[in-house]
């Protein structure tokens, strides 16, 4: 029995499909923008479809496309063929994928799109396959060696497709304009919810703000803080601008038997570090943890006023990292 290196062939695996990428990315020219430019102007959804392989890939770009700003689904080639045609429009148009260009299936939906002027995009290696041919446009994927050569298995096939595919949805992305805001609306749970929270989703607003006037005695603030249960007051001065902050540590520093009496603003830390409540969470983290001095509480402020106030464990619970 031959002995195999395994590690080796993980090895030549990838360089092929690395080399399979270097050709495709070589060989993208302006045929791409205008793709680009076309699905960027439909009014209607990015239809993808595929078999085999290549519909479990379809199946991705069609999920990368739905959650950056592209609202995309898959349609299996054979439902197509027994009824789910009639989720396709005019409005859309259909993203086809297959090695071969020659996939029987995609037979009724290309001749759908023609009937109903659908566009047509097909990602195929065959440049003169019938996919090809009843295209609008052409996504020619380079028909480089499968890293199973000898089965000829879709590997390094399919991996660029999906590399395509994502190129595809991140060029709609820039070109729509699709921020982070905009993606975290798509993605409100998990890691990438909390990574694109905002301090405004997360902070405490309106009434549940610790707040004391500038002309406060530190009694009336020790109330706020435990009516609050922030572990700190945020002092504004008569314009409702916030100029200072008194936390534990302040209370600390100045313990007295005459500390209920002392003015807020002999005790107050002046010149707080505060972010806007559009600031992410994340940001906000990295302020906070930052520097030789750790703080626990930070506030928003709009024009200089106090908007929110966030703690550090709303940003744990969230899981902001």
């Amino acid at each position: 029995m031959t002995q195999i290196n395994s590690l080796e062939v993980a090895r030549r695996v990838i360089r092929l499909e690395q080399d399979g990428l270097g050709q495709l990315a070589d060989s993208l020219d302006d045929g791409f923008n205008a793709i680009v430019e076309r699905l960027k102007n439909i009014k209607g959804r990015i239809i993808c479809a595929g078999i085999g392989k290549s519909g479990h890939v379809a199946r991705k770009i069609a999920a990368t496309l739905a959650s950056t700003g592209a609202p995309a689904q898959f349609v299996h080639p054979t439902e197509a063929s027994h009824g789910d045609l009639g989720m396709i429009t005019p409005d859309d148009a259909v993203l086809a994928l297959s090695k071969s260009g020659e996939t029987r299936e995609l037979g009724d939906l290309m001749a759908y799109c023609r009937r109903f002027g659908t566009p047509l995009i097909g990602m195929t290696c065959g440049a003169e396959s019938g996919l090809a041919r009843a295209s609008d446009y052409l996504l020619l994927v380079p028909d480089a060696p499968e890293a199973c050569a000898e089965t000829r298995a879709p590997t390094t096939s399919t991996t660029l497709m999906l590399a395509l595919g994502d190129a595809l949805a991140v060029a709609l992305l820039e070109a729509r304009g699709f921020t982070a805001q905009d993606f975290k609306m798509y993605h409100p749970g998990g890691a990438l919810g909390a990574a694109l929270a905002t301090v405004g989703d997360l902070m405490h607003s309106g009434d549940a703000i610790p707040l004391i006037g500038l002309e406060a005695r530190m009694g009336e603030a020790l109330i706020e803080i435990s009516a609050k249960g922030l572990g700190c007051v945020g002092v504004i001065d008569a314009q409702g601008c916030l100029i200072g902050m008194v936390t534990d540590g302040d209370l600390r520093r100045h313990m007295g038997p005459d500390l209920l009496d002392q003015p807020v603003a002999e005790v107050m830390t002046r010149g707080p570090k505060t972010v806007q409540p559009g600031t992410l969470a994340a940001d906000a983290l990295r302020i906070m943890t930052a520097g030789p001095v750790k703080i626990t509480q930070l506030f928003a402020v709009e024009d200089k006023k106090p908007a929110g106030l966030l703690h550090i464990h709303d940003l744990l619970r969230a899981g902001v990292k």
